[in-house]
Parts: C-alpha cells; structure tokens; sequence
C-alpha cells in the first residue's frame, strides 16, 4: 500500500523567500520525515562548524595582499575546548601574542583602523567569506583616507579582543571578522563587529555590528560597504555603538 502523500502547509510558498525553518507541514502530530532529516543535517552541519579545526598561517597566505602584510596571533585559549568553556579566554591575548604585538607596535603606527580575523564560532565562516569581506573592504577604507595597520589573523578570538589588540597599536578604529554562531542551515555565517577608541573599559554596548555575511545572506561586496560606511561615521564622529547608525543617518555626539 502506497503511503499517503504530505500534504503541503498553507504558507509553504513563503519559504521560497527565506532559510529560516518554516511552513513545514506535518506527519500527523509530527514532523514529515524529511523535514525531521533536515533538521538533524543542519545540526550537525552547525556542530561541526564549531568543532572545524582553523589554520590561520592559510588564511594569512590568501589575505596576503593586504598593505603592511598580515599577522598571526593566538588568543589565550589553548585549545577549542577551552574556548568554548572559558570566553574571557578568548578576549585577551597569550603571553607569546603579546609580546610579538607590543615589539611590532614598538615605533609603529598610530594608526585609523586595525581589521582582525578569527574563526570565531566558526572556521568554515572565517575561510570562506573574510578574504572577500577584506578585498573589497581594504580598498574602500584606503580611498576614504585611512590609515590600516597591518591585518591581524587570530585563532580563537572572541569579539572582545578587539580592545587589547586596538590599544596596543594606537589604533582608533579596531575591526574584527569572526566566525558567528551557526545558525540551523547556516554553518558558514561571518560577523564583523567595530569598535571607536578601543580599550580595556569598553562592552559590547560600545560597538556595532554588521552580521549574516554569507552568500545566502549579506553578500561579502556588501557587507564591505556597510562596514566602511560605519567605520567613515565613527572615525568622523568619533563614537560608536547604538549612537552611530547606517545609512547616513548619523547621530551627533551629546553636547558635554
């Protein structure tokens, strides 16, 4: 005997327009089983993406055309496990890195802008999409007049590296491109997260985000403008975070 066919959701014609999970009908109370498979793919399609080894000496070769050549350093986490189970490790610098960080910024700089990549949450994320986020961002940011320090490549950084790393090079402006956490059928998606004044007392609450840089999502070209875009407003407004906004809507800093 034939199994019965599914029936289609009433809305399954929306899906075409998005990723997201959603019109999947059911299988009396369940799921329809290849909606159940799907699901368990894209699982482990996301853990993966944060268990993938990174080799950031290979992802420093692709980004090698980058003006004042690129950097490899290492966060303080010693292995991916630790990273994910200790985020402030992820935050700072190892001993080695640092020491390698302050001799080259020994009669360097100061600089407008330090860019930063890592794998982040995900490895796949950051050799896939960066080195098209970095080539078409680099020369918009040299044709608006910044000053770019050399490109920094760190294994298993969080968003807040960006201050230790910033502050040390005198850097204004401090830009990282890291891995985000995998989404259910985007395993591959790349953050990047900017910075004004960056330094040992600023939060997430000072900076800004452009996310879900991916070829289903935000396109590599694209993000790069906007992220130029908000680097231009906060080097001429000098802020950043939730007063700092797109699209040339820029606010002005509060008076005193």
């Amino acid at each position: 005997m034939a199994a019965e066919p599914v029936p289609l959701d009433a809305w399954s014609h929306l899906r075409r327009h998005t990723t997201a999970r959603i019109a999947l009908g059911r299988s009396g109370g369940s799921l329809p089983t290849r909606e159940t498979l799907g699901l368990a793919y894209a699982q482990a399609l996301a853990r993966d993406a944060v268990r993938a080894p990174f080799d950031p000496e290979a992802l420093a070769a692709r980004l090698g055309g980058a003006e004042g050549g690129v950097r490899v350093l290492e966060s303080a986490a010693r292995s991916r496990s630790e990273y994910l189970a200790r985020p402030d490790l992820g935050r700072r610098l190892c001993a080695s890195s640092e020491a390698a960080l302050d001799g080259m910024a020994r009669g360097a700089g100061p600089w407008d802008v330090v860019v930063i990549v890592s794998d982040g949450l995900s490895a796949l994320a950051a050799e896939r999409q960066s080195p098209g986020v970095v080539a078409a961002l680099l020369p918009r940011l040299r044709s608006l007049g910044f000053s770019i320090a050399p490109l920094m490549v760190v294994r298993l950084a969080r968003v807040g590296i960006i201050d230790p790393i910033g502050q040390a090079l005198r850097a204004q402006l401090a830009l990282i491109l890291l891995g985000e956490r995998p989404g259910l059928g985007t395993p591959d998606s790349l953050g990047a997260y900017l910075g004004f004044a960056p330094g040992p007392c600023r939060t997430d609450a000072d900076r800004n985000c452009v996310s879900n840089i991916h070829p289903r999502g935000l396109d590599p070209a694209a993000a790069a403008g906007r992220i130029a875009g908000l680097l231009d407003g906060a080097r001429r407004l000098r802020l950043s975070g939730p007063r700092l906004k797109e699209g040339g809507a820029l606010s002005v800093p509060a008076a005193g």
